[in-house]
């Protein structure tokens, strides 16, 4: 595939290629899931710290990294080598990842929190530069408003296909590797270093990335990074993506504690029940890219957000220790969470074009920077809110606890309310979104006008303000 100067963002990958590249995701939604999933009871219940202290590092961590991720998605779009801007970023990540996979899942006796501490930093130092890389160059491969919903949606599904099989790892190992299994965790983390050295390399020769010509030859200033905080179509996508995360994500933290102690299941088969809810991304993913070819993205979203509360409440209404239609239930609300963040995505790179238009410079590091703070604050927010919540009502987390009637019941108001209430206003935040199929069309004629220009010499002057016959400039 030859990397080709256009405002479309070179053509559309063959699907062999299409799905190499989709695998890039797979390291980053692993480590997200055994961090926000695993990790914890990892370190409260067989290390020995206290949830107070669990919640209060990881929140420290989530928010100390993400000065990291706007400072990084900076460096990258000032990036310029033969492979790329974001293509070499990618392959660096990869060591650092490594490293703190092996540290973070292999600690020593006597590990603290100023253990944990380190090596998470590390490891979303890591987790950041492959997510942010893979994301931008992907907004560069699909340029065109649906193909973009395609290739992000393939994404997911790979990221999915890794994440479940992580998940079946007891069912293939006999039991002998299980992430639920404390005693076990070491070789959860040699597993998920091997997938990254085979999925990254693979991601790398899978694509080029295509070269854009800059429309915008003065220096970068100010005002060209408030443009991008600025621009009413991302602010409201940041918002949006806050709620959406932090809806499922805030089960993610109990879940073991919720389908063990309320639920009733052995911690064996609530490892099993994870696999329907991540599985279901492999069958959600394409369908809801159809959909947003029909609706739109803003408007699929929406739909999908209707779709979780229905589904988290009748989840709920399951009566304990019925495994079928828990398992059921899980697949249910797993498909309509997979809409939320591949949309987003595929989202944020229309507005990385709608920047690009009013300040003639490519700001996908920067908006995807935004992306994954997002998503760590909002998950470092789901650890230190329901934590202490927790420890509130004297939930206890301890492997050997037997706890009372009120700690459960706390737990379950936890695990019932906060998904639905958060998903439903990130829903909300997308009633009036603009940035519709036809506007994005026009904007992408209009770069490649500028392009076009540019690559032949002429003077281009933006004023930062769409031309008044442009249909773009209705905000």
């Amino acid at each position: 595939m030859t990397a080709t100067p256009s405002a479309s963002g070179g053509r559309s990958l063959p699907f062999p290629r299409l799905l190499a590249f989709s695998t890039g995701s797979t390291p980053v939604y692993i480590m997200a899931i055994l961090v926000g999933v695993y990790l914890p009871k990892f370190y409260a219940g067989h290390i020995g710290l206290t949830l107070l202290a669990l919640g209060g590092v990881m929140a420290t961590v989530r928010l100390t990294d993400l000065g990291f991720d706007l400072a990084l998605g900076w460096l990258m779009d000032k990036t310029h080598t033969r492979f790329g801007r974001y293509r070499p970023w990618y392959a660096a990540g990869l060591p650092i990842f490594a490293i703190a996979a092996y540290q973070l899942f292999n600690p020593p006796a006597g590990a603290g929190t100023s253990y944990l501490f380190i090596w998470l930093i590390v490891v979303y130092i890591g987790y950041s530069m492959l997510a942010l890389a893979h994301s931008a160059w992907a907004s560069r491969i699909a340029g065109a408003y649906h193909e973009r919903s395609r290739l992000f949606g393939w994404m997911q599904c790979m990221a999915v296909l890794g994440t479940s099989s992580i998940l079946a790892l007891p069912l293939v190992t006999g039991g002998r590797i299980n992430p639920a299994v404390s005693t076990t965790m070491g070789a959860v983390g040699w597993v998920v270093i091997g997938v990254a050295l085979v999925v990254v390399p693979l991601t790398l020769f899978a694509a080029h990335e295509p070269v854009t010509a800059e429309i915008k030859k003065e220096r970068t200033t100010v005002q060209d990074y408030l443009a991008v905080i600025t621009t009413p179509s991302m602010y409201r996508l940041i918002i949006a993506e806050l709620c959406l995360v932090l809806g499922p994500g805030v089960t993610g933290p109990i879940y073991l504690f919720f389908f063990h102690d309320a639920k009733g299941f052995a911690f064996t088969v609530v490892n099993l029940l994870l696999i329907p809810y991540m599985s279901a991304g492999l069958l959600g993913a394409p369908v809801w890219a159809r959909v947003a070819v029909k609706l739109g993205k803003g408007r699929t979203v929406q739909l999908a957000c209707v779709c979780y509360a229905i589904t988290q409440t009748a989840l709920m209404a399951i009566p304990a220790k019925l495994f079928w239609p828990t398992f059921a239930g899980m697949f249910a609300v797993g498909f309509c969470a997979s809409a939320f963040l591949f949309l987003l995505q595929a989202m944020v790179a229309d507005v990385g074009d709608e920047v690009r238009l009013k300040t003639g410079k490519e700001r996908q590091g920067i908006l995807y920077a935004f992306v994954t703070m997002t998503q760590k604050l909002g998950s470092s927010m789901t650890v230190s809110v329901i934590f202490p919540i927790l420890a509130a009502v004297g939930y206890n987390a301890k492997e050997t606890a037997v706890n009372t009637p009120a700690a459960i019941h706390g737990l379950e108001m936890c695990y019932l309310f906060a998904p639905i209430i958060l998903v439903a206003a990130g829903g909300l935040l997308l009633i009036g979104y603009k940035l519709t199929p036809q506007r994005h069309a026009q904007i992408r004629a209009d770069l490649a006008a500028l392009e076009a220009a540019s690559l032949a010499g002429a003077e281009v002057s933006l004023t930062g303000e769409p031309a008044e016959e442009s249909p773009i400039a209705a905000e």
